[in-house]
Order: C-alpha cells, then sequence, then structure tokens
C-alpha cells in the first residue's frame, strides 16, 4: 500500500481562511465565509480561521468555539471555561450554572457589536508544540497526534514556515475511504 503523507492531504494555506492579527472578528467571520465558497461542495467546511502577524507567520488559530466563547462576555469571568462537562460535572449543574450566570441573555444584535469591537488577537489560540506537523510526515503520524492530542487540525510546516493545515475531517475521510474498500 502506498504510504500517505500530510502534504498530499492538507489545504494549503492559500485555500483557507486567513486574517490579520489585527482585524475585528466581524472582519475574521467574513473571511472564513470568503473561503467556505471556495470550498468543493463534498468536501467539509473550514471551521477556523488562521491569524498571521506583521511579518507573515501563523501565530494563532480562532475557532468556532473560540468565536462563541468570545461573544458571551461572561464565559471569561468563569474559571476554566469550557471544562465543566470535562470536570465531571453534570449536565444539570451545568445548565444551572448557564441559569444563575444568565449566560446568553442580551438580544442577539449585541453579536454585531461585539464583533465589530474585538479584535482577533484578543481571542485566538496561539499555537503549541504539538500543533505543528511536518510536511512529509505520513498519515499515520498525523492521526496519533490529533488523537492523542485531541485536535480539529494541525498546522502544517515546511522549513519551519506553515504552509497549510490538517483538517481532523479530511484524515477521517482517508481513513473512512480505506474502511470501504475493506472485504466484507
Amino acid at each position: 500500500m502506498k504510504t500517505i503523507i500530510v502534504k498530499n492531504l492538507m489545504v494549503p494555506i492559500q485555500r483557507y481562511a486567513i486574517v490579520s492579527q489585527d482585524v475585528t472578528l466581524q472582519e475574521a467571520v467574513l473571511a472564513l465565509e470568503k473561503a467556505q465558497q471556495t470550498i468543493d461542495p463534498l468536501k467539509f467546511k473550514h471551521r477556523a480561521i488562521l491569524v498571521f502577524d506583521n511579518d507573515g507567520n501563523i501565530v494563532g488559530k480562532i475557532t468556532m468555539f473560540d468565536i462563541l466563547k468570545a461573544l458571551e462576555p461572561k464565559y471569561g469571568q468563569m474559571e476554566a471555561a469550557g471544562t465543566l462537562s470535562r470536570s465531571g460535572y453534570s449536565p444539570d449543574f451545568i445548565k444551572s450554572v448557564f441559569k444563575n450566570k444568565v449566560f446568553w441573555n442580551e438580544p442577539l444584535e449585541f453579536i454585531c457589536e461585539r464583533t465589530k469591537t474585538l479584535r482577533v488577537s484578543d481571542i485566538m489560540e496561539a499555537p503549541t508544540n504539538g500543533t505543528y506537523i511536518d510536511e512529509n510526515a505520513n498519515l499515520s503520524e498525523a492521526m496519533h497526534q490529533l488523537v492523542a492530542g485531541r485536535y480539529q487540525s494541525l498546522l502544517v510546516t515546511a522549513d519551519k514556515k506553515v504552509i497549510g493545515i490538517l483538517r481532523l475531517s479530511d484524515v477521517f475521510t482517508q481513513i473512512c475511504d480505506k474502511i470501504k474498500t475493506c472485504e466484507r
């Protein structure tokens, strides 16, 4: 069987949603929508926006989760926001936190105002060592890194420069295609 390498599965950075760290969240969301319009309808849509600095280097990523969290300021007031369910708290407890803290109680129109004032640099996640993978790594290494780190994507590098993004959805599709060829 032919070895599959990361660069053959990645989305090149030129085809992904990328924005400057200086833009607003509204501009970033519009960039994501524009990038999604260029995707083959049979492929999964992008679920993140890559952020670059003044030198053109990728310095962060904004996921759908990050956007939703940023739009409700009370999540920032909670210690370890987003980890309640993973910490063993029951769904009833999580619902009670929602009710007691009065999350999302403003009309959705306030979202428009927040997206015009929030800067990408304030909400992006900076990449960690575990989020990079070399373009020549094989699919097995990529799968291990995605699963062990519980990542939705990895930044693909060539000579220490980000050249693309390897999405979990594309790796999963590759594995499903292989499974479909197995004998029954």
